[in-house]
């Protein structure tokens, strides 16, 4: 098995630790200096060679959210960037809808490129779901980046949004079993 290139693997520690980073280092640190770690995020995304064209706007919206940060010296930009995430993953998501196949079918048919009529009707219900995810988790990564404190913007967008996504998956994955089971019985 091939080991994951040096910078994807930073690129997905940046991108996991940022929320915390930016609590730990806010008062510490001028927000100019983490506009920076935005920037290693963006280099990092935009130079791995593996990296799919359509999430290439990943490191594009951390570079265009670091500029206003590293000008006027300020902190919400880096704030947006779990909203900027959010939003472009919506995107994605939610065009898949419209010019089929979905997202998770696309997933899925990487595993199993023979996919029965029930599971892709599954599968677009599941990207339907991940929209709605996307939708609230940007929402509330906006709304605390407005009005909350930094150790709660930091606690959602660090911790908890994180967590949420994991149940998310769980909770797909043992309904997809129950699904599975039920056109194979």
């Amino acid at each position: 098995m091939k080991r994951p290139a040096l910078p994807s693997v930073v690129g997905a520690l940046l991108i996991l630790l940022y929320p915390l980073l930016i609590w730990f280092a806010h008062g510490r640190v001028e927000p100019r200096l983490l506009a920076l770690l935005l920037v290693a995020i963006a280099a990092a995304r935009l130079l791995t060679t593996r990296m799919d064209r359509k999430l290439r706007w990943m490191g594009l919206a951390a570079l265009v959210l670091a500029m206003p940060a590293l000008y006027w010296n300020a902190l919400l930009p880096l704030k947006l960037y779990p909203v900027a995430i959010s939003a472009g993953m919506l995107a994605l998501f939610g065009y898949s809808l419209v010019k089929p196949p979905s997202m998770i079918e696309r997933m899925a048919r990487l595993t199993d490129p023979g996919l029965p009529a029930y599971a892709i009707a599954y599968t677009r219900r599941v990207t339907q779901v991940w929209c709605l995810f996307f939708a609230l988790n940007g929402s509330i990564a906006l709304a605390t980046a407005l009005w909350a404190s930094q150790a709660v913007w930091s606690l959602y967008t660090g911790v908890l949004s994180y967590i949420a996504m994991g149940l998310l998956f769980c909770v797909e994955y043992m309904v997809r079993l129950h699904v599975r089971r039920r056109h194979h019985a």
